[in-house]
């Protein structure tokens, strides 16, 4: 037999799911499943004048392929990190992405970048300044060479690489950019 789920079971397994709206359409998040990889966005503080928001995304920080629910942890994590980036930016915004220390299983797909792209809201997208990608390996840059006939220019223009954390700080300010010990 099932056994009974009580009404503090169920109040407490609430807690571990949080319901966003993503392109006008409702999405729960089980957050119990991202909890060990919320780390990989977080705010890295504001450049130039205004709110103009710096979100650093640690690649380091994303599950390894090879978990058995590995689609369904990323697809959490998706509805997660567009959620907070909703939260997070008020105007322009950046987007640093720390691909140093990230091995190759742990890279998101290109199904799945695609996908958190076209279901970033249209003011989001709009709002994007640049996309900086520190530490590029030869397989993004790859992946970003072929795919380049699909992206749009304005987005291809945002596009920054850079090699090295003394280049980036010469780019932004770093006083709230969190670099992971691994980077």
């Amino acid at each position: 037999s099932i056994p009974e789920y009580t009404a503090e079971e169920e109040r407490e397994d609430n807690r571990l799911w949080r319901t966003v709206v993503i392109g006008e359409q409702e999405q729960r998040i089980d957050m119990k499943v991202i909890e060990p990889y919320k780390k990989v966005i977080s705010h890295g503080g504001y450049y130039g004048d205004g709110l103009n928001a710096i979100i650093v995304f640690a690649a380091c920080f994303l599950p390894d392929s090879s978990r058995t629910d590995y689609n369904y942890v990323m697809e959490n994590l998706f509805l997660y990190v567009i959620s907070t980036l909703e939260l997070m930016v008020a105007e322009d915004y950046m987007i640093v992405y720390l691909n140093g220390a990230t091995p190759r299983r742990k890279m998101p797909g290109l199904g799945w970048m695609k996908k958190c792209y076209q279901m970033i809201d249209r003011r989001l997208r709009k709002n994007l300044k640049s996309f900086i990608i520190v530490h590029p390996s030869w397989f993004i840059r790859t992946i970003l060479a072929v795919t380049r006939p699909f992206i749009s220019s304005k987005f291809s223009s945002k596009i920054q690489y850079v090699n090295t954390l003394a280049e980036l700080r010469e780019m932004i300010p770093m006083e709230y950019v969190d670099i992971p010990d691994s980077i």
